[in-house]
């Protein structure tokens, strides 16, 4: 292990859950803690859809670069809030159509960077780049280095957003932290943004996931559909729309409810 690895790895904490690790354990992964699947447990417990939900949100995800490198013909990404690779990460299924996409990877958890940089290996025609700093800090990422020779700010770049902004409080202004981002990218990108939601649960539910989510850090802030239209505000939301991440442009086939996914998705144009 070189002394970067080393850095990140004397800052991983064993003993406090993480996102990023609870949401591998849903996802069946293995690079989780105890303290990760005690968390995990305790909202599955009350919460029994959440493996289906993680599922579902990582499929859209999947879903949407597609569309983008595909039909929209993106080949610059920009993926905050990564998570620990597992199947499928951005720059597969991107460079699986275009080569020579590239991909840069911004996540504030060690654990996550020191895997990362290990198993998220580029193409070699196009490029990856890996980026330590949390989602509330823009100024840092738009800041680093490695963003700007890694991705071209002249052409379109897809923001990614995924399951991220619900642990970004009230008081920190998630709206202000997506405003930054977008404002910083060139006409003809995209922002592909999803969110955890409660609007499809019933009374009981709710009360009990708060009374979970409460004693675990970092505060789980679910929103409404008129809180995460807001995120898209002055942007060009693409069809269907802001809906269940299971609906949006799903494949043929039976599908979970909106009370099973428990998130909203959608892909906006930046015009």
């Amino acid at each position: 292990m070189n002394a970067d690895r080393s850095d990140l790895a004397s800052r991983i904490d064993m003993t406090k859950p993480h996102p990023a690790r609870r949401y591998d354990y849903w996802l069946g992964g293995k690079d989780n803690f105890q303290a990760d699947r005690d968390a995990a447990e305790a909202i599955a417990a009350v919460f029994p859809h959440i493996r289906t939900a993680a599922r579902e949100n990582r499929a859209f995800m999947q879903r949407a670069v597609r569309f983008l490198a595909a039909e929209a013909g993106i080949r610059q990404f920009l993926d905050i809030g990564t998570g620990l690779p597992t199947a499928d990460n951005v720059h597969d299924v991107a460079q699986r159509i275009a080569p020579e996409s590239r991909i840069v990877y911004v996540d504030n958890d060690p654990l996550v960077l020191v895997h990362a940089r290990a198993l998220l290996a580029s193409s070699p025609e196009g490029a990856t780049a890996y980026i330590d700093a949390d989602a509330r800090t823009p100024e840092k990422v738009l800041a680093d280095p490695a963003l700007r020779d890694t991705l071209d700010f002249t052409k379109p770049i897809a923001l990614l957003m995924v399951a991220v902004l619900h642990f970004i409080e009230e008081h920190e202004d998630p709206y202000a932290v997506v405003r930054q981002l977008v404002a910083a990218l060139p006409p003809g990108s995209y922002l592909v943004l999803s969110h955890a939601t409660f609007d499809p649960l019933d009374a009981d539910t709710i009360a009990a996931m708060d009374a979970v989510n409460k004693n675990i850090k970092p505060v789980f802030s679910p929103r409404p559909l008129a809180d995460v239209t807001r995120f898209f505000e002055g942007l060009d939301v693409l069809e269907p729309g802001i809906v269940s991440v299971s609906d949006w442009r799903p494949q043929a086939g039976p599908r979970p409810t909106p009370a099973e996914a428990t998130g909203y998705g959608a892909v906006a144009r930046i015009s």
